[in-house]
């Protein structure tokens, strides 16, 4: 059984119980990064760093280019948190973050999250979470997440 819940623009989004969830369960979304994502991560953010939004400035850096922040990338790990596995109802309690390589305009980011462990008594699911471009980590850590148990 699944929770059902509409968002405000009547999207029907499904959330998992605890009771439903097992270690090797994952789920990941796919997204490109573009010019408008990273002017609009800057904007509502305030990180107005030069390297992201300036090319003549981001030129001259070890990157040669523009890139994204590195917590664009992290978002889409939320994403899929907060949207598919668990998915709504669901309560970010933590995440660990290692940037390995920068994200580029253009690039397709995939984002995937990975149980790896459940804390039944304590409604805890931990996930192995990574970010890819060409198959290589952009990102990797660990969430963990509090999850809605099925109604008594």
């Amino acid at each position: 059984m699944q929770r059902t819940i509409r968002t405000a623009g009547e999207r029907v989004m499904q959330g998992k119980f605890l009771e439903e969830l097992n270690v090797g369960q994952s789920a990941e979304l796919v997204r490109t990064v573009g010019e408008a994502d990273i002017v609009a991560f800057a904007e509502v953010t305030g990180d107005n760093n030069p390297v992201h939004l300036d090319a003549d400035y981001a030129a001259k850096t070890p990157f040669g280019e523009r890139i994204a922040h590195g917590m664009l990338s992290a978002g889409y790990i939320s994403a899929v948190l907060g949207t598919t596995l668990p998915g709504p109802g669901a309560i970010y309690l933590s995440q660990t973050l290692r940037f390995k390589r920068p994200v580029k305009i253009g690039d397709g980011v995939t984002a995937r999250a990975t149980i790896t462990e459940i804390d039944e008594a304590k409604a805890r699911v931990t996930f192995a979470t990574v970010c890819l471009v060409n198959g290589k980590p952009v990102v990797d850590g660990e969430a963990v997440v509090m999850v809605p148990r099925k109604a008594a």
